[in-house]
This record gives C-alpha cells, sequence and structure tokens, in this order.
C-alpha cells in the first residue's frame, strides 16, 4: 500500500510519472494528423485533404480518432518507461561530467538511442493493432481488444510482434536524435536553463517541437515501410516477405516518392505532438519536485 507514495518520493517515481503525463498531452493532441499519416501511407495518391474529407464523409470527426483507446491505454506506461530509462541512461553514459552538471550531448544521443530500442518492445505490438484499427473498412467496427485477439488467433505471437525489428531500426536513432535535439534547442533558445531548469513553456514548445520534426524527417522512410508491414491483413498476407521485399516492391510500384509520402502531415504532428509531450513532462516534474505549478 505505501510503495507509489514512497515511489513518488523519488526522483525515479516523478520522472516517471511525468513521462506518463507527457505521453498522454501527445497523443490527445496529435491523433488526428496520425490517422490521416498512416492512411497517406497506405493510399496511392496521398493526398491529405482527400483522406480527411473522406474520413469525416465516412464517420465524422470521431474517425479521426479510431483506435486511440490502443495507444491510449498503453502510452502512459509506456511513454513513462521510456523518459523513465532515457533519464537513467544519460545519467549513466554520462561519464566525464560533474554530479551537479546536466547530462552531455553525447550521453543524451547514447541514452535516447538505447531507449528507443528498448521501448520498441512494448511500441510493436501496440501500432500493429492502431494501424489496424485506423486502416480498417468502414464497415467494420471491432475495437482494439478484437483486433488483438484476432492476430493472436490467426498469426499468433509472432504476429503480435510483426514489425519489430524495423520498429527497432527506427525508433533507436530517432529518439538519439530526438533527445539531443530537445537538449540542444533548448539550451540555444534558453541559455544555461539544462542546468537551471528555468526555461519558459515556449521554449519546451518549441524544443520539444523539433525535436519531433528532426526525429520524423530521419527516420520517415523507415516508417513508412512499417506501416506497410504491419498494415498487411489476412487477405494481403505475403505481400511483403521482410523489409527489404517490402522497399523493393514498394519503389518498383510507386517511385522513390513513395517513402515520402505523408511527410507533410507527420511533420506537423510531430510539432505539434511533441511540444505537447515535453510541455508536459517538464511542467509535471517542476510540480512534483516543488510541489507547485509554474
Amino acid at each position: 500500500m505505501d510503495f507509489w507514495p514512497e515511489f513518488l518520493a523519488t526522483s525515479w517515481g516523478k520522472e516517471f510519472v511525468a513521462g506518463g503525463f507527457g505521453g498522454i498531452a501527445g497523443i490527445v493532441s496529435g491523433y488526428p494528423l496520425d490517422t490521416l499519416r498512416i492512411r497517406q501511407q497506405r493510399s496511392i495518391s496521398g493526398s491529405a485533404f482527400k483522406i480527411f474529407r473522406d474520413i469525416i464523409g465516412n464517420h465524422g470527426p470521431a474517425g479521426l480518432y479510431r483506435g486511440m483507446a490502443a495507444p491510449l491505454a498503453s502510452v502512459t506506461f509506456q511513454n513513462a518507461a521510456v523518459f523513465q530509462i532515457y533519464a537513467v541512461l544519460s545519467r549513466a553514459f554520462n561519464f566525464s561530467q560533474s554530479n551537479g552538471d546536466p547530462p552531455s550531448y553525447k550521453a543524451v544521443a547514447l541514452g535516447g538511442f538505447v531507449t528507443g530500442a528498448l521501448q520498441s518492445f512494448i511500441l510493436s505490438p501496440v501500432e500493429l493493432v492502431k494501424i489496424h484499427l485506423q486502416l480498417q473498412s468502414s464497415s467494420s467496427n471491432k475495437g482494439p481488444v478484437s483486433v488483438a485477439k484476432r492476430i493472436c488467433k490467426t498469426e499468433g505471437l509472432r504476429g503480435v510482434y510483426r514489425g519489430l525489428t524495423i520498429t527497432m531500426l527506427r525508433d533507436a536513432p530517432a529518439h538519439g536524435i530526438y533527445f539531443w535535439t530537445y537538449e540542444f534547442m533548448r539550451e540555444q533558445f534558453h541559455p544555461g536553463c539544462r542546468k537551471t531548469g528555468q526555461e519558459s513553456v515556449s521554449t519546451m514548445l518549441f524544443a520539444g517541437g523539433l525535436a519531433g520534426v528532426g526525429s520524423w524527417v530521419v527516420c520517415y522512410p523507415l516508417d513508412v515501410l512499417k506501416t506497410r508491414i504491419q498494415g498487411e491483413t489476412q487477405s494481403s498476407s505475403g505481400k511483403y516477405n521482410g523489409i527489404v521485399d517490402c522497399l523493393g516492391k514498394s519503389v518498383r510500384e510507386e517511385g522513390y516518392r513513395v517513402l515520402w509520402r505523408g511527410l507533410g502531415t507527420a511533420v506537423a504532428r510531430a510539432f505539434v505532438v511533441n511540444g505537447a509531450v515535453f510541455a508536459a513532462y517538464e511542467i509535471t516534474l517542476r510540480c512534483l519536485f516543488s510541489n507547485q505549478a509554474l
């Protein structure tokens, strides 16, 4: 019964809880743009406006939030774990700095890289279910539990972790760039804030937004391939025989532009989502440490 009060009283507990609030803020703020991104990556025309109009026409505004329960149900723990693991690893890789100084940029990048690789084991099954929900036809009203059960029944554990390798290839470097960009940009916007922690909310929003944009631009072609691999259904199963095969077939059928399809939507979403994530994380963290609002 005393676990949570004692855990929350520690630095680890505060970072864990703040990461959870950051994840929730990111999902709620950016999910409609994420739905557009997923559908663009699987479509032929790739027009965000046409896809948006079709979704609103067929399902109403709620269609933009289809499948949100799957990531929202797990995002608190997932994002909390990501920020907690990153905080621990960035400090562990900080070999040359004194205890009072913030982690070096090298330690930040290494901590982010390893964090991205580890979190893929949590994220991959969640995104698999989310993608299937976002791509399901208008006649289907299956929820996340139903979709997860179907995948388990028809494909087993291997099906649940379909796309794990490419998720890891995407997320390890992306997270290294993500955390490095945030720490670098916040210092540029507000010199000395990494040590004092006194930057403004606008600094958090813009530094977080730019961190999200930078990480997405670098990993975007891998994200397109991941969507196509994880978006396979029973009727299309076997179309792609791995990452290299998916890359070859996608480029051969639709040209190299397919690897950047939906990038504009993804970048817009990344700025909004990650600005919200870091702002919510930093504000929650300071409230927990000081017991006062900013």
